[in-house]
């Protein structure tokens, strides 16, 4: 239910390579085209309206599950995890899914683990939390990689629990191996990281197919820039890595035919 990437955050550079996806560039065209994000976010959020609508309400006497529920963490006070909190409680409520939310205001880090844990652990039970979401990140005194591990994996709608990470991270080139398919993410048996996995919607959406493409993302991090550099590998696209330490990025990401800027640092492309 989260909104797709800004449009800023991934851009297609209109290459030769890229003809058969992007309009023939020009003398007079931009070195690259913007990807309208609100309106392929609204357009998702239509079409997953619907689809809940189909499912039959949750009654006294029906299943708790009958309608997707998730449920989302909160510790603290920080605006900004505030504002994604919201975001996400009204994207429930615009697609029609139940949403359960607990805030810990954490006032002088009065907030422990075990509260966390146990939390956690009756949400894991319940039937009608479908999705468990800890918003990220967790006060200092908090061992964040305790709380996530806690989360049931098959909950884990952040893909952040580490069987769900080495699933993402695992090839499966070796013979016997189960072959998924990955473009098709409602497939696969178990869950992708949320922003990554919108990234490579957004290039669906437009009718980008990155096989054979050089593909570079701006950014290491475990939230964004390593995940979606293995959906980016799992589609067959040739896949740079962009960090800090990076020798003449500039060079990098103009042999690029697909960006992705996963880094909150401006100007990191000269």
């Amino acid at each position: 239910v989260s909104s797709a990437p800004s449009s800023s955050a991934l851009r297609i550079p209109q290459t030769k390579t890229m003809a058969t996806t992007a309009s023939s560039p020009s003398s007079s065209s931009p070195l690259a085209k913007d990807i309208d994000g609100k309106s392929i976010a609204a357009a998702i959020r239509s079409e997953l309206t619907q689809q809940i609508s189909l499912l039959p309400p949750s009654t006294a006497s029906s299943p708790p599950g009958s309608r997707p529920g998730l449920a989302v963490m909160l510790v603290g006070q920080r605006r900004d995890s505030q504002t994604y909190v919201r975001m996400k409680q009204k994207a429930c409520h615009d697609c029609g899914m139940n949403s359960f939310l607990r805030v810990y205001d954490n006032v002088d880090g009065d907030v422990t683990e075990e509260l966390l844990l146990n939390q956690i652990s009756e949400w894991n039970d319940d039937l009608a939390v479908h999705g468990i979401l800890v918003q990220l990140p967790l006060p200092a005194h908090i061992d964040e990689e305790v709380i996530l591990r806690a989360v049931r994996p098959d909950k884990d709608v952040d893909g952040l629990h580490p069987a769900n990470t080495a699933r993402l991270f695992s090839t499966s080139t070796h013979a016997g191996a189960a072959k998924l398919n990955w473009k098709d993410f409602s497939s696969l048996p178990f869950h992708v990281p949320c922003t990554p996995q919108g990234c490579i919607e957004l290039l669906d959406r437009i009718g980008v197919d990155v096989e054979g493409k050089n593909a570079v993302v701006i950014g290491r991090s475990n939230l964004v820039g390593l995940p979606v550099a293995m959906l980016l590998l799992h589609r067959n696209a040739t896949v740079t890595i962009v960090h800090s330490r990076t020798r003449d990025i500039e060079a990098v990401v103009k042999n690029a035919d697909v960006v992705i800027a996963a880094v909150g640092r401006a100007k990191m492309v000269p």
